[in-house]
């Protein structure tokens, strides 16, 4: 009971952490996974989730223990690993609220039968919604409606899980053939996939800025363990997550014959016409709910995050001392990422595909050196020896390390020949 009563009060990072990846990584990628491969498929799922544990774990335990953001570990390290991680920052967070909140608008509209409103109409509401909850409420309104949205997300999915796998797979069409799960197609989803779940390995630096806010608000900070302990929940509930949604694909789409299409709206809307088909209408409310919780709060979290991340590689470029800034400017930094958002998205949205395919590419193949980055960090004298990863964690790391490195060649292979 007291281990229960603590690891709810030390809710915040681990949780927004869990809502922030469980968008089109899981959504898309993970029930188009089960829908193309089948039950296979909960291998790589669980692989990627194991492998890229430390780099995500570092980020708690590095804030945890210094009281600082892990980018100024980076500023630490060199400011080459600043810049590096500047550069990484501004490529990939240039388009990606403007995609994901265009993605949620699309949703709404799609699973919820809004007539007569177009997408960067319903786009702009939920920027404008999501700015003033971030700035009204900051980090802890985030935190409480992260506490309500995410059990709604699980209990619904899990529901949608439940109903499936009560109902029975369905059954495949005549003559199905699987695709091959080792021909350049299946190996380069294979890669797309591990790439991409949980998440982006940069969010690590989101984990430590939302453990800097906590403890800055809380007054306080919590023992390593118990910061680990909560951490620790989030991933466990992303991972199971992941596997949740895999199984829908696997048993309502796998055989089906159907051609899943790549924009995450449209595949939402197949995924939910065959669910329907299969269990039954009444059933709609489960995985519409699911759909759009998932990438809600994947938008609200991704608009913080990158708002703070923001101010902090700024304030650390420019001056020398260890302030932390947000406190000041993060009304600014919100607003400011809204309307560039809602630029990109009305401006640049028949590039929109090429422009999030080029951040995607940077993040992938730049993640093993952000994984570095991350070891060298908690490996430094910034931390006590006896706080340090140990061993076994120091090892997975490397294997993290050479696995993305190998899956970063290998694409870069793909794409350039």
């Amino acid at each position: 009971m007291n281990k229960t009563k603590t690891l709810l009060k030390n809710l915040g990072p681990g949780l927004l952490f869990a809502s922030m990846a469980i968008g089109t990584s899981h959504l898309v990628l993970s029930t188009k996974a089960g829908a193309q491969y089948g039950w296979l498929m909960v291998i790589p799922i669980i692989l990627a989730n194991v492998l890229k544990y430390p780099f995500f774990e570092f980020g708690i335990r590095y804030t945890n223990v210094t009281g600082k953001s892990i980018i100024e570990g980076y500023r630490n390290r060199g400011r080459g690993f600043l810049w590096l991680y500047a550069l990484i920052t501004l490529a990939t967070s240039i388009a990606t609220p403007a995609a994901l909140v265009s993605i949620t608008a699309g949703l709404v509209i799609n699973l919820f039968g809004i007539q007569g409103v177009s997408i960067g109409t319903v786009a702009l509401g939920l920027f404008v919604f999501n700015s003033a909850i971030l700035i009204i409420g900051k980090y802890k309104f985030l935190e409480n409606t992260l506490k309500f949205l995410i059990p709604i997300l699980f209990i619904a999915l899990l529901a949608t899980t439940v109903l499936v796998i009560n109902k029975g797979p369905i059954t495949p069409i005549t003559n199905f053939q699987p695709p091959q799960f080792f021909d350049e197609l299946g190996v380069l989803f294979l890669i797309t996939l591990i790439g991409w779940m949980p998440t982006a390995v940069e969010a690590s630096s989101w984990l430590s800025l939302w453990s800097v806010e906590k403890y800055r608000i809380n007054t306080t900070k919590p023992p390593l363990r118990e910061a680990l302990q909560e951490f620790n929940f989030g991933y466990l509930m992303t991972t199971i997550l992941a596997i949740l949604f895999m199984v829908i694909g696997a048993m309502t789409l796998f055989g089906s014959g159907t051609e899943l299409s790549g924009r995450a709206v449209t595949f939402a809307d197949q995924v939910i016409q065959l669910f329907t088909t299969h269990i039954g209408s009444w059933a709609h409310i489960f995985i519409a709910v699911s759909a759009f919780a998932t990438m809600y709060s994947t938008c609200l979290t991704c608009h913080d995050a990158i708002s703070r991340v923001s101010i902090d590689i700024i304030d650390k470029l420019a001056s020398e001392n260890n302030t932390y800034t947000d406190k000041k400017y993060y009304t600014m930094a919100v607003i400011i990422l809204a309307v560039i958002s809602i630029v990109v998205l009305f401006a640049l949205s028949a590039n929109m595909g090429l422009i999030i395919s080029v951040a995607t590419a940077v993040s992938f193949v730049l993640a093993p050196i952000v994984g570095y980055m991350n070891l060298k960090n908690v490996m430094s004298s910034d931390l006590p020896e006896v706080l340090q990863p140990h061993k076994r964690l120091q090892l997975l790391t490397y294997a993290g390390i050479l696995f993305l490195s190998l899956l970063a060649i290998y694409y870069g292979w793909i794409v350039l020949f």
